[in-house]
């Protein structure tokens, strides 16, 4: 058991186990994580030593995605699921910057990431977070939260970011999806972004165990099984592809460090209209 002293707000959850949030909140240098996420992300990095500059590649690609969503797309509403735990960047900050009116409802299963947002998220009328599992779709799209904030009736961007390669083929990613689509109104878009089992396999399937640890494991996808979860959408350009190489533009690629081998990225990016 790793011990440390913790905050006050910490009390009731289970810090002796990691979770597949706040290990990436660590990966991108934040600061809501416990020892043994850390010692969790750690281990993983051992393992895929890209494990980090992954993590930041992947916020980038959300970057852009919202970007393109809110001021291409002119989407204005956002339902984030698996949202994760606050950091720079968070989708209604990129949406506001596009759209002072933008509306967004953040998800997530995992109890400190929904503490955080809440805190963040206290003076902002046009943003709230939900405790959910992405599993069950249902109990989101029933919600208080977006029915007060999200009117499913226009089109809306459904974000699946590093999210459904934590959905095991028992629980039925594709279903999952099929569930978010069929409420949503056409014009409507989904976000995604997967682990895809490849050349590199090997490497990720180790790392992946790690995650064994935490309420949700890892399941990589082939590039036609992640393919298949996008069934109901038009890509738009560039279609499926790693994830530096989905819209890159001069601020990501200054930034993102796997942009000039987009393969080491380990992960495939998309965004699809309804």
């Amino acid at each position: 058991m790793i011990m440390e002293e913790l905050p006050e707000w910490a009390a009731g959850i289970d810090v002796n186990r990691p979770s597949a949030a706040r290990m990436y909140d660590y990966a991108l240098g934040g600061s809501h994580n416990f020892a043994v996420d850390r010692e969790a992300t750690r281990a993983a990095i051992e393992i895929l030593p890209d494990a980090l500059l992954i993590a930041r590649s992947n916020r980038l690609f959300l970057h852009r995605a919202v970007r393109f969503l809110a001021a291409e797309a002119g989407i204005t509403q956002f339902l984030d699921l698996g949202s994760g735990v606050p950091t720079v960047g968070n989708v209604h900050e990129i949406a506001e910057g596009v759209n002072p009116e933008a509306r967004v409802v953040y998800v997530d299963i995992d109890p400190v990431a929904v503490i955080h947002s809440r805190m963040l998220l206290a003076d902002n009328p046009r943003a709230t977070v939900l405790q959910a599992d992405v599993r069950q779709p249902a109990s989101i799209l029933g919600s208080s939260a977006v029915a007060e904030l999200l009117d499913l009736s226009q089109p809306i961007a459904v974000l699946m970011v590093t999210v459904l390669h934590f959905v095991p083929d028992s629980d039925d990613p594709a279903g999952v999806i099929d569930s978010f689509r069929e409420a949503t109104a056409p014009g409507s878009y989904l976000a995604i972004s997967h682990v895809i089992a490849d050349e590199r396999a090997v490497g990720i399937n180790q790392a992946g165990k790690v995650y064994d640890e935490t309420p949700t494991g890892v399941t990589p996808r082939s590039r036609a099984e992640i393919a298949g979860l996008l069934r109901g959408y038009e890509l738009v350009d560039p279609g499926l592809v790693y994830l530096p190489a989905w819209r890159p533009d001069a601020a990501s690629m200054g930034a993102d460090p796997l942009a000039d081998n987009p393969v080491r990225s380990t992960i495939l990016a998309a965004v699809g209209r309804r």
